[in-house]
């Protein structure tokens, strides 16, 4: 997508847009509750937003996990506005988001993928650990990649 812009959230503004996104994503498209959607582990986070022109359409984050003995990067809160969907954005940030983590040294990364995403994550080279669980009502699959 050549004209999505993609960067590290550096400002109030700019985190107030990627909370925006999210709210209208997972809170009031996807129905989860707010006290979910909020965690501690924002402000640990490495947030990016994506953006057409002016206006933010798009948001993830990633930190670092310890899982089974292993430290990684956990990929998280992929969202793109309903908008702007099947434009090739969701693809942009999910790249964007491991180029960032690969870049700070990590190798390995795990995701917590809703089911229905389950190929989309594929495609980038996660497999599922077979774990499928609920979250807030949602099914999801635990994936992991690892780049040798």
């Amino acid at each position: 997508m050549s004209d999505l812009q993609i960067s590290l959230v550096s400002t109030d503004e700019e985190w107030a847009d990627a909370r925006a996104v999210r709210r209208a994503v997972f809170v009031e498209e996807q129905d989860c509750p707010p006290d979910e959607e909020w965690d501690a582990f924002d402000s640990d986070s490495r947030h990016l937003i994506g953006a057409l022109g002016d206006d933010i359409v798009a948001t993830a984050r990633w930190r670092e996990v310890t899982h089974e003995g292993r430290v990684m990067a956990k990929l998280e809160r992929f969202a793109v506005l309903q908008a702007e969907r099947g434009r090739g954005i969701g693809r942009a940030m999910v790249q964007a988001t491991i180029d960032d983590a690969s870049s700070a040294g990590y190798v390995t990364f795990i995701l917590h993928a809703q089911s229905h995403l389950e190929a989309f994550y594929a495609s980038f080279g996660f497999e599922s650990t077979g774990h499928r669980f609920d979250e807030v009502g949602i099914p999801h699959v635990e994936m992991i990649r690892v780049d040798a």
